[in-house]
């Protein structure tokens, strides 16, 4: 699924979120640490308790979803969620997208390629969340196709473009690409959005 928010600039986040999404880079850190790290049993576990302790901590403040924040501060890059890798916007507009991405060792599939599921699931968010802007409204994901060209690395910034296809009535086709620091097309992508209709969940 994807909401009609746009990307994100961290200009007009308001004081009051500071924190939180202080707090989201900090999760995002962590689960790349994690991931990388192979530490002795008593460090594993000081950590463990840290993590445990940070949950302790928020338990009480859970709301439900139309109140939450992660997913839906759209004045930073990526909404304050820690699912999907980030896109970092240099230009955009209703219909078109161009930025870089960098999937961290949370994503790393083996080989230093990023995990093939962990591309779709930014490919979604990114082709999705273009999908509905220019008051095209909410839409959910009908299909994504995604061709895997070449690997896609983990660890450097990669150059990520996106615009929409075509419009045909409810259905929205974006495409999408990715490519290496050298220029290479490393994926590609085509999603379909379909228009909710009002009162459709």
């Amino acid at each position: 699924m994807a909401d009609g928010r746009d990307f994100g600039s961290a200009e007009r986040l308001a004081e009051e979120h500071h924190e939180f999404v202080g707090l989201i880079e900090a999760l995002r850190a962590a689960q790349d640490t994690i991931t990388g790290a192979h530490p002795p049993e008593e460090v594993a576990r000081k950590a463990r308790e840290a993590l445990e302790e940070a949950t302790r901590l928020l338990a009480p403040f859970t709301v439900g979803e139309s109140e939450q924040l992660a997913g839906y501060l759209t004045s930073v890059p990526g909404h304050a969620q820690a699912l999907a890798p980030v896109i970092h916007v240099d230009d955009s507009s209703t219909d078109h997208v161009r930025g870089r991405v960098t999937f961290g060792r949370y994503y790393l599939g083996g080989n230093g390629a990023a995990h093939g599921g962990s591309i779709p699931l930014f490919f979604d968010d990114v082709l999705g969340r273009l999908a509905n802007l220019g008051g095209r409204g909410t839409s959910r994901t009908a299909y994504l196709h995604v061709n895997y060209r070449k690997i896609t690395p983990v660890g450097p910034e990669l150059h990520v473009e996106a615009h929409v296809d075509r419009v045909e009535g409810r259905k929205r086709f974006v495409v999408g690409t990715i490519r290496d620091p050298e220029g290479d097309l490393t994926v590609d992508a085509e999603g379909l959005f379909v228009a909710l209709r009002p009162g459709q969940p």
